[in-house]
Formats: structure tokens, C-alpha cells, sequence
């Protein structure tokens, strides 16, 4: 009679959940603390859980009844999910590369190795489809998010129809962290006045640690826990974010497993490794320096890596190693003594960072040996979110900001003022483009390139011991970021949930991998027939193993050349079922063919919100957002106030501003920051330094520009900096003009009224400042826009009555908006 009282218990307790007792799990007696069930997952949140006790006048004459714990169905993995940043398929080891990494390799050996697996081209796309299973367009991120524009496949929003991997699993019970970049937070969401639904916690994972944005100083960055700034670097020489996240990932999985052994836990772990800047640890970069990897140069580089490639099987024998591109880039053999010595430098310093960034995920790695879960636990490590950067230049560049805003040191420079510093602090590298291409081996282009397979293709690799018996397999089927997720979802047995919080969701886009898992299944065909690429107007689509893609029209490097029309771009065609590398163009044998992919691009391009196709890239940086600035032209600060990212300060570019300090100096004068906007490696700061007023505008690390007044006296002071802009401002580019943005101006410092230092600025900065640093009045975090007169954080030692900021932004005139016609016309009849 007990066991019959028991089973009725549970069947009551499943209905609770609309659910049959074959629908899911319940352990434990129903109402017991201890009682869990697994959900059916068709609504997030489950419904409330009825209650099954009895409620009387008194307790004594009562029987409670606990509402059962939501977990997995037993068994269920453990998912560790890892990506890294702006690495191609000839990088790592594991993939033919000469640089080491013995963590892809342990995974690759403990379980599969994927060689067709695709990306978007660049970095937040690709993160989007990776944590909602949908095309990059799909949820917003048809671009960077710092280039969101005001369409629904490019607003940067990942909207509610379409839940997170995170959000699943945690309603369906797992410990959901996310560790590291998170590239998928509106740039004008980004401050601490919230929203906060768009970041980590509010998609569904429990635990954030790690930066908001594309890219961060690893030495000093702008790290965040859940929604709260933190500076766990101040006062610790050396410290490294690398390793301070893996320390963080290593705590939480320990904590988890000492508080409850049996909880599965999800981990999504995304280091800033190997973006620009390449931080690694001068312990590293010695280890790599020591290995001579790069002495040969690019070249023989992409000849040693297409060897490793064809004896690993990670490409097929008769596969081709795409021609060199001399139009565009040159070889090794033509450079000077001095070139050679800067670029080995640079590859030396990106390897390091590789190996490092691979050396902290493998301590992740072994930690979920440690606890005695990798059995159970799914490893997906992804080699890269695109293929590997070329923007870095020609030449390279010791600072990414300078080249966002159309500077290149010149190599002698880089040489005499960088080179010993090149990966420290004071440096914010990256590579030469040769290099990048070089680590693409071996298919043509490089990150951003949507049309051709050196910007997608990546490196994944998969374990699993518990399921996946075929040690060290290769699988060659085409599959795509937009599968991992239901890849996890058909492992962990959590199904898509119909509705989240009331909302229908979107179907899910992508197709599961894991029928590879098996060894029968080694040479199954692609469950993954059809996927469009599209990035920045550069375009593909992949049907069948065949892919017709568009000519590259701008290089990547390239990023300040005007707009063209996307629909004059020449298509290209490849059989890649013959040609596994895009070495040989048939378009011209099948024009029947290149006809029908067009057609079926242009389908999934309306399917997926690709439209309207842009081929503009650094201007969207500047472009209008529905941010806390947007529409404002005076802004007001009366108390202390940082960490104001970028995307949510007012802007000082290419416009006309006066800012307004109302203080009170101490005697002796004073010293600290009013306001401040960036950092090292391009900004500005208004300041008092030795009881003198100082503004300085940092013009990317290559020169400041610096206006200073007399010593003040004790008491109550205006300090005033006005800045008249001679250009035509932002507006030109509507015309596809750049001819508004950067000009020069003249700036006035006054105190108490009276002008004491006038200056006039060749050039101002045109498209960003620093982007991983803040806005801060009263003091300034993370680096210093002058380091010779500064140290962080410079706490203003006397009172700020208030600062005020006004921004007078040039407006066109119908004559300007004549002539701008009349060229854009010209410039469109003589292309």
C-alpha cells in the first residue's frame, strides 16, 4: 500500500507540470526537501508547482509540501563551452599550426576533431549564434555591436523570441556562468544605469566575470562581475586577466561541486585571447621567442603549416594551397633587415598569446578532471570566433586605436619607441596582415571576409568520454556556430521551450551535431545542407558542398574607404566537394548555377533579416544610437562619477564643445582629474596637475596635444576648455564623404574667463577614442591619458561644484548638402 500511496504521490506531482510519469524524472518522495523533478520544458519558467500537502487550522493537524528542486534529467552532462578570439584554422597545432596548444590537442584526442565547422567572420555574429542556436542576422548581430544601426537584423538587440542557451539550461536546472568577452551587449547599454537584460545575468546565466565589449587591456581591464566594476589588478604587478579568469572559472566550477556534487553546471568560457591587444605574460612571449617558430617568415610559414595540415588529416591530400596574393600583400624575400625584425617580433608576441591564452584553458580543463566530472562532461573547445585578424595593417601597429582611426606607424617608428615593449602595458599590438593570412592557411582571407573560407573557417574540436568512444576521429560535414546549441540540447535531453516568460520563441535555426559522435556515423553526410554568410555587404551561400560567394571588394585592413553598392559585387563559384581549399573559380563553367545560389542567397537573406546589405564599416562606429546620450546637447555632473563606457558617453568627435568646471581648489592647489575619456591609447583629460589646469588631447599614443594655464590660488575657480571644430562634421558621410570628420580645430583654455592658452589641433580624432576604457569625472580608472604627469586613479583633492559639457554639432547647410550631391554623383559615375 505504501509503494501504491507513492506511486499516486508522484503522478500527482508530475501533473503539477502538465507532465505523464513517462514525460520526465521525479526522485526523492513527492513534497520531501529532497524531492527533484525534471521538466518538460516546453514553458520558461516552469508554472508553479502545486501544492500537495494538506493545509488545516493548525499546523499539527497539517502536512507540508515542498515544491520539488528543477534539475536535469539523470545523467545529464556537465557542457563546458569554450571559444577563442580572432584565430584561424592554421593556428593552433591541433590544426596543423606550429604554435603549441596542448589543451585543443588533449580534447581533440580525447574525442573528435572538426574540420568544416564555420563562423560568421567576426566576433559579436558569431558569439549571437553561438548562445541562441540562430543566424547572426536572426538576433541583431549582423555587425560588431559598437556598429549597430537601426535594423532588425543590426540593432544589436537579441530579442526576447529567442532565449540563450543560458536561459534553457537554467530554467531546466543547470548552473549557468559566462566567463570572459561578452561582445553582446548594446554598446548603449553598456553603463551601470542598466538595462541590465541584455547583459549575462540577463540572458540567463547566473555568474559573469569578465569585460563588455570587443576587445580589453588584459593588464588593466574593464572587468566586470555580474554588473559591477572591479579592479582586482590595482597593487598586483604582473596580474593578467588570462589567468585571473581562469582562477574565477576554476573557483565557481569548485564551489558548485563542493556546495551540491551533483549539480550539473554549464560553462561558457570566451577569453579575450587572441584578439587584439596581445597580452600575453613576458614569461610566455620568452618561451615562444625561444622557439624561433617565425625566422623563415609568412611564406614558409603557410608551406610548413599545409605539410602539418595533410600528415594530421585535417585536410584532405589532394587539396590545394591557395595562391599568395601579390596584388595585395608583400613576400617574405623583398623585406629589409629592419621589417623582417619588427614582424618576427610581432608573430612571436600573437604566439605567445596563443599558447598562454591555450595554457589557461587547459588549467579549466584539468580542474573538471580534478573534481572527477570529465567523464560527464561535454567539452566543445572552438578554435576562434573568425578567421584570424588582418587589422592590424600592413605593417602592424603597437596600437589597434590608431589604426581604427586611419594611422599606421611607420616601421622604423615601431621599431625605435615599441619594440622592447611590444605585448607590455604600455602596448596595444597587432600583427601585420601577411601574418594573419599566413595563420588562415590554407584557404584565402582573412577575419571580416564573409565570402571566402579563411574568415570562417575554425578549428573545433569535441569530447565527450562518457558517449564519444571514437578517440582522436575526424569529422569533415559541414556544420556551423548556429548548431552548437542544439547540439546541446539534444545531449543534455532539455528540449527548445515553446514560450519564455509568455514570449513564443523563434525556432531554432541551427541542426544538431551529435549523430558525428558516433564512429558509424564518421562519414555521414551533412545534416547541415544550406547556410548564407554575409558580412558588411561581402556575401555567400553554401548549398550541398557548393558555395558561391561574391568578390572581395575591400580588404579588410581597409576600413575607412567609402561605401560601394553591393549588388555590383562579380560573384565566384566553388565545388567544394572537389576543391576543399576555394582554389579554383567555376563560375564561368556554370553560370546556371551561379544564377540559382544567388537566387537562394537572396532567399535566406529575406528569411534571416540580412537586408538592407551595407558595405560601410568604420563609419558605423559613429553613427547615431538610441543611447543615454542620444538627443542630448548639454550634460551635467555634479558629484564623482565613473565608468561611463564609450558607447553611452556624449561624443567629442568631430564637433564643437565647451566643458565648464566649477571648482574649489585646496590650498597648495590642488591636484586631479575633472573629467576624463579614454585612456593610453587615445583619449582626453581635463585636469588639474600641480595646481595648474591642464586639458590634453591623446592622439592614439603618437603625440598629445596640451593646453595649460597659470598656478591657481586657493578658493573657487571656472575652468573652462572651448573647442571650435573647422570641419563639416559627421554629416558628410551621409554622402559617402569622409572629408567632414577629423579636420582640425582650436581650443581655448580660460580661467575664471579669462583665456590663458590657445592652441590649434592639426588633425582631432575621427571615428573612436580607447574603447575599453570609461568616462570618469572626479578621478580616472584603469590608464592614464598622459603617463608623464599621472598615475591612476588621480582623485581630485579638491571640491567639484559641477562640470558642465556643451556639444555644438556642425549642421549642414543646403549648400553643403548641394556640393556633397554633386561629388557623391561624380565619384558613382567615374567607379
Amino acid at each position: 500500500m505504501k509503494h501504491i500511496l507513492a506511486t499516486i504521490a508522484a503522478a500527482l506531482a508530475l501533473a503539477a507540470f502538465g507532465l505523464s510519469p513517462a514525460a520526465a524524472q521525479i526522485t526523492g518522495t513527492p513534497g520531501s526537501p529532497s524531492a527533484t523533478v525534471t521538466i518538460p520544458g516546453n514553458q520558461l519558467p516552469a508554472p508553479p508547482q502545486k501544492f500537495g500537502g494538506v493545509i488545516k487550522d493548525t499546523a499539527p493537524q497539517s502536512k507540508p509540501y515542498w515544491p520539488a528542486r528543477v534539475m536535469p534529467r539523470k545523467g545529464a552532462p556537465n557542457v563546458l563551452l569554450v571559444m577563442t578570439d580572432d584565430s584561424g584554422y592554421g593556428v593552433p597545432s591541433t590544426f596543423g599550426g606550429v604554435i603549441p596548444t596542448p589543451a585543443l590537442d588533449r580534447i581533440a584526442q580525447n574525442g573528435l576533431r572538426y574540420t568544416n565547422f564555420n563562423s560568421t567572420s567576426l566576433c559579436s555574429p558569431t558569439r549571437a549564434a553561438l548562445i541562441t542556436g540562430r543566424n547572426h542576422h536572426s538576433v541583431g548581430f549582423g555587425v560588431i555591436a559598437e556598429q549597430a544601426t537601426g535594423y532588425p537584423g543590426y540593432d544589436s538587440f537579441i530579442t526576447k523570441d529567442k532565449a540563450t542557451i543560458g536561459r534553457i539550461l537554467k530554467d531546466n536546472g543547470y548552473r549557468t556562468s559566462w566567463f570572459g568577452k561578452d561582445h553582446n551587449t548594446p554598446a548603449f547599454q553598456a553603463s551601470q544605469d542598466g538595462p541590465f537584460d541584455q547583459w549575462p545575468i540577463g540572458m540567463g546565466f547566473d555568474y559573469f566575470y569578465g569585460f563588455v565589449g570587443g576587445d580589453a587591456n588584459q593588464w588593466e581591464p574593464n572587468l566586470f562581475r555580474n554588473t559591477t566594476q572591479i579592479y582586482p589588478f590595482l597593487g598586483k604587478p604582473g596580474w593578467n586577466l588570462t589567468t585571473a579568469m581562469a582562477d574565477d572559472a576554476i573557483d565557481y566550477m569548485q564551489r558548485i561541486n563542493a556546495l551540491d556534487p551533483d549539480q550539473p553546471f554549464f560553462v561558457y568560457y570566451v577569453p579575450g585571447g587572441t584578439h587584439a591587444p596581445h597580452h600575453p605574460t613576458p614569461e610566455w612571449i620568452d618561451k615562444i621567442s625561444q622557439m624561433h617558430l617565425f625566422d623563415k617568415g609568412w611564406n614558409a610559414l603557410r608551406e610548413e603549416i599545409f605539410a602539418n595540415q595533410k600528415k594530421l588529416g585535417v585536410i584532405p591530400a589532394d587539396a590545394k594551397l591557395t595562391p599568395w596574393p601579390d596584388d595585395l600583400l608583400k613576400k617574405w624575400d623583398t623585406l629589409s633587415d629592419d621589417e623582417k625584425k619588427l614582424f618576427i617580433r610581432q608573430a612571436e608576441v600573437f604566439a605567445a598569446y596563443v599558447a598562454y591564452t591555450d595554457h589557461e584553458i587547459g588549467r579549466v580543463i584539468q580542474a573538471v578532471a580534478d573534481m572527477g566530472k570529465l567523464d560527464n562532461t561535454l567539452i566543445i573547445y572552438i578554435n576562434g570566433d573568425n578567421g584570424t585578424s588582418s587589422e592590424g595593417t600592413l605593417v602592424g601597429t603597437p596600437n589597434e586605436v590608431a589604426m581604427f582611426n586611419g594611422v599606421v606607424v611607420p616601421v622604423e617608428d615601431q621599431l625605435k619607441y615599441f619594440y622592447d615593449a611590444w605585448g607590455s602595458d604600455k602596448t596595444y599590438p597587432h600583427m601585420a596582415v601577411p601574418w594573419a593570412w599566413a595563420f588562415d592557411t590554407p584557404f584565402p582571407w582573412t577575419k571580416q571576409i564573409a565570402s571566402h573560407i579563411g574568415g570562417v573557417r575554425q578549428g573545433m574540436a569535441i569530447s565527450w568520454p562518457r558517449r564519444i568512444t571514437d578517440k582522436g576521429g575526424v569529422r569533415h560535414q559541414f556544420h556551423h556556430v548556429i548548431d552548437i546549441v542544439p547540439t546541446i540540447l539534444d545531449v543534455t535531453g532539455v528540449k527548445q521551450p515553446e514560450t519564455v516568460d509568455g514570449i513564443k520563441q523563434s525556432p531554432i535555426e541551427g541542426v544538431s551535431l551529435a549523430y558525428t559522435f558516433d564512429a558509424k556515423n564518421a562519414q555521414a553526410p551533412s545534416t547541415h545542407k544550406t547556410q548564407y554568410f554575409e558580412m558588411m555587404g561581402d556575401r555567400a551561400i553554401y548549398h550541398d558542398g557548393w558555395l558561391a560567394n561574391t568578390k572581395v571588394m575591400r580588404p579588410p585592413w581597409d576600413m575607412a574607404s567609402p561605401a560601394k553598392d553591393p549588388m555590383t559585387f562579380p560573384w565566384e563559384l566553388y565545388d567544394l566537394s572537389k576543391d576543399w581549399t576555394q582554389f579554383q573559380d567555376v563560375a564561368a563553367k556554370h553560370p546556371d548555377k551561379v544564377k540559382q545560389m544567388q537566387a537562394l542567397f537572396m532567399q535566406e537573406a529575406k528569411k534571416y533579416q540580412v537586408l538592407p546589405l551595407d558595405t560601410s564599416v568604420v563609419t558605423r562606429l559613429i553613427a547615431p544610437r538610441p543611447s543615454i546620450t542620444a538627443g542630448r546637447n548639454v550634460f551635467t555632473w555634479t558629484r564623482p562619477l565613473i565608468g561611463t563606457p564609450n558607447g553611452d558617453a556624449p561624443s567629442l568627435l568631430n564637433t564643437s564643445y565647451t566643458f565648464k568646471a566649477e571648482v574649489e581648489v585646496p590650498e597648495g592647489g590642488g591636484d586631479g582629474m575633472l573629467i576624463t575619456q579614454g585612456g593610453r591609447f587615445g583619449g582626453y583629460g581635463f585636469y588639474v596637475l600641480k595646481g595648474k589646469p591642464v586639458f590634453l588631447w591623446n592622439l592614439v599614443d603618437l603625440k598629445r596635444v596640451r593646453w595649460e594655464g597659470p598656478q591657481l590660488t586657493a578658493g573657487k575657480h571656472v575652468l573652462e576648455f572651448d573647442f571650435a571644430y573647422d570641419g563639416l562634421g559627421m554629416g558628410t558621410l551621409a554622402f559617402n564623404n569622409f572629408s567632414g570628420v577629423g579636420r582640425a580645430g582650436t581650443g581655448v583654455l580660460k580661467v575664471d574667463g579669462q583665456a590663458v592658452d590657445t592652441q590649434k589641433m592639426e588633425h582631432t580624432l575621427p571615428f573612436i577614442l580607447q574603447w575599453d576604457e570609461s568616462l570618469d569625472v572626479g578621478s580616472d580608472t584603469l590608464t592614464p591619458v598622459a603617463d608623464a604627469d599621472y598615475q591612476t586613479p588621480f582623485t581630485f583633492t579638491g571640491t567639484i561644484d559641477k562640470i558642465t559639457l556643451t556639444v555644438d554639432r556642425p549642421k549642414l547647410t543646403a549648400e553643403d548638402e548641394k556640393k556633397l550631391a554633386a561629388a557623391q554623383r561624380a565619384k558613382s559615375s567615374s567607379d
